[in-house]
C-alpha cells in the first residue's frame, strides 16, 4: 500500500527566495507595521528618538508567549516609501507573503505529524498486507481465530483514513499556494525593475541605518533574572562522557570558532573548529596541545585566550591561542583541588572558570569555608581576585553552575529530573531558592556553562554536545543609566 508524500520543498524555496528579497530590498516597508528582534525582556519604552517625524522609534515591548522579549521599530511619519506611490501595493504585497508563509509553516507542522503517524503504522500495514495474501493463496489457512486478528489489526488502521484525507487538501492547498506564490514573485520583480538603481540604494542606506539603530536596541537591553530554559538543542555526539566544548564568550559576533576538550583530567589537547558547522560534522579543526594538563571541566574561553584549572593544583593558567603560549598563571589561593571539593558528579570539579557579562569568574571552595561555594571575580590580564562572596551553599550538594548578569546559578543534580534551584545574586550578596526545570536529555551532565554573547547555555551531556536558550527577565538600561 502507497502512501501519498507532500513535496513541499519547492514552494518553501520560492517562499524563501521571495521572503529573502523583501527583506533585503524592502527594509522600510517593514518598518511601517513594526520590525522585531527577539531578546529576553519588560515592558519599558525606550525614547531613543523624540518624534516619529525626526527618526526610527524602538520601543521594547513585553514578554511574548515563549518568554522572548521583543524589540519593536516604527518608522517615520514621513520617509521615502510614503513619497512612493507603490508603497501601499508593497505593504499589501509582504502582507501576502506573511500570510502564505504562515499557512506553509501550518502545512510542513501537520505534513510532518502525519507523517509520522503514517511511519508508526507501516509494519501493521505490512502485516495485514501478508495476511491478505495468505489467506488469497490459501482460503483453507483462515480460520475464526486467523479472521478476528485480522479483523483487529484492520481496525487499528482505521484512524489512517482521515490522516491520508488531509494529505489530500493539504494537497491542493499546496498548488494553490505555489500559483500565488509565483503571481506574487513575478510582481515584486517587475516592481523591482521599475524601482531602479536609486531607490534601491537609498533603500539599502535605510536598511544599514535600521541595523544600527536595531544593535543599539540591543545594547539597551541590559542583565536579566533567569526565568526559563528551553528544550535540549544536540548539536553532536562526540568524545568521552566526560568533556567540554565552548565558544569565545566575548569576541564579535563574527568569530564562530568552537573550542572542544574531552575528559576531565590529565587532559592537553584542545579542537579548534572553523565554525560550529564545522564542528557538527567533525571537520576544518586544528589542535593545540598545552604545557600543562587541565583538571575538570569547567574551562572557558574569553577574548581569545582559554583560562583552565591546572592538573592537580588550584593554578588557574591563561593560555592564548593565535601565540599559542601561557600568558599568565595564578594560583587561587585556598581552593581546593584533586576532588577535595567538587561537584556532585566528581571529575575533578574543584574549580569553575566562566564568564558572563559582567567578566571573568571563578567558582571553587576552600576548607575555611567549609566546602561551600566561593564566588571570586577575576581580572582577566593578571588574574587577580577582584572580589569574593560566600554562597553558604554546599558545593557537593551542586550537579553544576553557571553565572548570568553575575548571579551564580545552581542545578540540583547532574542527573535526570534536574532543575536550576539556587541563585546568588553577586549585586545585592543575596540568595533565594528557585524552580527553574529543565531536560537533562541524556542523563549525566559533566559541563554546563553560559555564553554571554550568544545567550545560551552550553553542556556535555553524556559525550552528547548540547545548548539551551535562556529566557531572561530584562531590565532596560535608559540613556541616564
Amino acid at each position: 500500500m502507497s502512501v501519498p508524500m507532500l513535496k513541499i520543498g519547492a514552494v518553501l524555496s520560492t517562499m524563501a527566495m521571495v521572503t529573502n528579497w523583501m527583506s533585503q530590498t524592502l527594509p522600510s516597508l517593514v518598518g511601517l507595521n513594526g520590525t522585531t528582534i527577539s531578546r529576553g525582556g519588560t515592558s519599558e519604552r525606550i525614547g531613543l528618538y523624540p518624534s516619529p517625524e525626526e527618526g526610527w522609534q524602538i520601543y521594547s515591548s513585553a514578554q511574548d508567549a515563549d518568554g522572548k522579549c521583543i524589540c519593536t521599530v516604527v518608522a517615520p511619519a514621513q520617509n521615502m516609501c510614503n513619497r512612493d506611490p507603490r508603497s501601499r501595493q508593497l505593504r499589501q504585497l509582504m502582507e501576502k507573503v506573511q500570510n502564505i508563509s504562515q499557512s506553509m509553516e501550518v502545512l510542513d507542522l501537520r505534513t510532518y505529524r502525519d507523517l509520522q503517524y503514517v511511519r508508526n503504522t507501516e509494519n501493521m500495514m505490512k502485516v495485514v498486507d501478508g495476511k491478505l495474501k495468505t489467506a488469497s493463496d490459501n482460503p483453507r489457512t483462515v480460520n475464526t481465530k486467523s479472521f478476528q486478528e485480522l479483523k483487529d489489526k484492520v481496525t487499528q488502521l482505521l484512524p489512517l483514513l482521515p490522516v491520508l484525507e488531509q494529505y489530500k487538501a493539504d494537497a491542493k492547498m499546496i498548488l494553490r499556494l505555489r500559483e500565488e506564490v509565483r503571481n506574487l514573485s513575478l510582481v515584486l520583480m517587475a516592481i523591482q525593475e521599475e524601482m531602479g538603481a536609486y531607490d534601491y540604494e537609498e533603500l539599502r542606506h535605510r536598511v544599514l541605518l535600521l541595523e544600527t539603530r536595531l544593535h543599539s536596541c540591543m545594547q539597551k537591553l541590559g542583565c536579566g533574572k533567569l526565568t526559563g530554559v528551553s528544550n535540549p538543542i544536540t548539536v553532536r555526539a562526540s568524545g568521552s562522557r566526560f568533556g567540554s566544548w565552548m565558544t569565545d564568550t566575548m569576541i564579535p559576533s563574527s568569530d564562530n570558532r568552537v573550542w572542544s576538550m574531552d575528559g576531565y583530567f590529565k587532559g592537553r589537547r584542545v579542537l579548534e573548529y572553523r565554525t560550529m558547522n564545522d564542528f557538527t560534522k567533525g571537520q576544518n579543526f586544528v589542535q593545540h596541545l598545552l604545557p600543562h594538563p587541565w583538571a575538570g571541566t569547567g574551562h572557558v574561553v574569553f577574548n581569545g585566550s582559554l583560562y583552565y584549572n591546572k592538573y592537580q593544583s588550584n593554578i588557574v593558567i591563561k593560555y592564548h591561542f593565535r601565540s599559542r603560549s601561557v600568558l599568565v598563571q595564578r594560583s587561587l589561593s585556598g581552593a581546593g583541588y584533586n576532588n577535595t571539593f567538587p561537584y556532585s558528579w566528581g571529575g575533578s570539579s574543584d574549580i569553575d572558570l566562566m564568564a558572563d557579562e559582567n567578566g571573568l569568574w571563578a567558582v571553587y571552595t576552600t576548607i575555611p569555608n567549609a566546602g561551600n561555594i566561593v564566588i571570586s571575580r577575576l581580572e582577566p590580564q593578571s588574574l587577580e581576585v577582584l572580589q569574593t562572596w560566600d554562597t553558604g551553599f554546599p558545593k557537593r550538594s551542586a550537579g553544576e553552575s553557571f553565572m548570568i548578569c553575575g548571579t551564580l546559578y545552581v542545578t540540583n543534580s547532574h542527573l535526570a529530573g534536574a532543575k536550576i534551584y539556587f541563585a546568588y545574586y553577586t549585586n545585592t550578596s543575596t540568595y533565594e531558592y528557585t524552580d527553574i526545570p529543565f531536560h537533562n536529555q541524556y542523563s549525566h551532565i559533566s559541563m554546563m556553562d553560559y555564553n554571554p554573547r550568544e545567550r545560551v547555555l552550553y553542556t556535555w551531556n553524556n559525550g552528547h554536545q548540547v545548548l539551551y536558550n535562556v529566557t531572561l527577565f530584562q531590565v532596560i538600561k535608559t540613556s541616564g543609566d
